[in-house]
């Protein structure tokens, strides 16, 4: 008893500790592993239009080119729309820091503040304390850095695709063909026992090779189950997250608020952080609304609007369509937001919680019952 008890606390700690250096090699080498997670994704977007193209028995080099012609025409459209944006809300900020400046001001004095700093507030004071150099410095080294990685995820995402048929070979062999062996010889030795024929040795053959056919198909499907449910979730988050974008952005629009683009950008990528995430792209607009109109009832209308859309999109629509069961406890969010983000920064903490989803369909399908318990843990349930 001691025994078994003692193996069992070591292999926890061991796979603690072998966790935690993966933690840290994944931080170390961020420059490497956050273009390979983004190729990855984007591997699982297109995988739908990819089996489509191979049916039709296009070429892989085709496939790969038409994927990459898409993936730029959409990165160069949608950072040639946002671009512009910024470019105008640049051009339009005075106006918008006066206005800040004086309602700081009126609201100091509705309140009976005397102090000089709210009395006497001016935001341009405080916009003069930047060091413009070293800001545009940063602008700078993360503008090449950006490029760096668009072109490091480029180079994953072709040899993603170019090797994806021998990666899933060699796991199948590793872990289908490896796995069956050791119960085929058992089913041998046990046929070999039962059967008294003159046919004996081609009888056990046959029996043996059907019941090799079935396990491997089962073990495939199990696979081929882990990868479509990793597929189904990416997919359907990000047709979520840009729908309540396009939603948000047009509604907006609509209202007259200026930069719809941004705000409805701000609702697609935070809302990958659930909850910090969705009340940033959700408070955002909204003061940008005081800020703009100086009005309560367009103000409450906005809010209104953005309350709606988040509750329908991430309360309704996304629980429907991914699933009770891929859907994650919210204290697993959140550390899972605290720890991606201590590896990776903001990009980690945009792509924990699909990250973490991932880990989750994967143990959800294995056959150890400790993994089984590990993802019933990480999940919402079905209630």
């Amino acid at each position: 008893m001691k025994t078994i008890t003692s193996d069992s606390v070591s292999k926890f700690f061991i796979s603690v500790i072998g966790i935690t250096v993966i933690a840290f090699m994944l931080r170390e080498l961020s420059h490497i592993f956050i273009p390979f997670a983004i190729a990855f994704f984007l591997f699982f977007v297109f995988n739908p239009l990819n089996l489509f193209f191979e049916k039709k028995k296009f070429p892989l080099f085709l496939i790969t080119l038409i994927d990459l012609f898409i993936t730029i025409a959409v990165l160069y459209g949608v950072s040639k729309i946002v671009v512009d944006s910024f470019m105008s809300f640049t051009d339009s900020l005075p106006d918008y820091v006066d206005k800040l400046s004086q309602m700081v001001q009126e609201a100091s004095v509705s309140f009976g503040i005397s102090d000089p700093y709210f009395a006497d507030f001016s935001f341009e004071s405080i916009v003069k304390t930047i060091d413009y150099s070293s800001l545009a410095g940063g602008i700078f080294s993360s503008t090449v850095s950006l490029f760096g990685s668009i072109l490091f995820v480029i180079f994953f995402f072709v040899f993603v695709l170019s090797g994806e048929k021998a990666v899933y070979e060699t796991i199948k062999k590793r872990y289908v063909t490896t796995k069956v062996k050791p119960e085929i010889q058992k089913i041998r030795e046990k046929l070999i026992e039962t059967i008294d024929s003159p046919i004996k040795d081609k009888e056990i053959e046959h029996r043996v090779n059907i019941e090799k056919e079935e396990r491997e198909k089962k073990l495939e499907k199990t696979f081929k189950t882990i990868t479509l449910q990793i597929q189904k979730y990416i997919i359907t988050k990000i047709a979520v997250n840009a729908g309540a974008g396009f939603i948000v952005g047009f509604g907006l629009y609509l209202f007259g608020v200026d930069y719809p683009v941004i705000w409805g950008l701000f609702t697609f990528l935070f809302n990958f952080i659930p909850t910090i995430g969705s009340a940033f792209a959700f408070i955002l607009p909204v003061l940008f609304t005081v800020l703009q109109f100086e009005s309560i009832g367009i103000t409450i209308v906005v809010t209104l609007f953005m309350i709606a859309v988040q509750t329908l999109a991430f309360n309704f629509v996304e629980p429907i369509t991914v699933g009770r069961r891929l859907n994650l406890n919210p204290l697993v969010i959140l550390l899972s937001v605290l720890i991606w983000g201590w590896i990776w920064g903001v990009i980690g903490m945009l792509m924990s919680v699909p990250l973490t989803a991932v880990i989750n369909i994967i143990l959800a399908n294995s056959d150890s019952k400790n993994l089984n318990f590990i993802s019933e843990l990480m999940s919402r349930g079905e209630g």
